[in-house]
């Protein structure tokens, strides 16, 4: 019988968050279904790619916070 893993099942067993059991049932699914050991691949991919990322804010939109907090501040004093 085989059991069929959705990409939540895999994330996760990524991060952790599965019972026992279910880690024994996906583990050995992995070792038989390469589609789904393709799927895990690339979900891990992904975890290490979104470790990578930093945003900033551009400086537009510093310069408007700026602003409005100057201009709240002496609103209220």
């Amino acid at each position: 019988m085989t059991i069929l893993f959705t990409p939540e099942d895999l994330l996760r067993y990524l991060y952790k968050e599965t019972s026992p059991a279910m880690n024994a049932a996906i583990e050995a699914a992995l070792e038989e279904d390469w589609t789904l050991r393709e799927k895990l691949e690339v979900l891990k991919a992904s975890a290490r790619n979104l470790d990578k990322i930093v945003e900033s804010p551009r400086t537009e939109v510093i310069m408007n916070i700026l602003q409005y907090a100057r201009e709240t501040a002496t609103a209220t004093a």
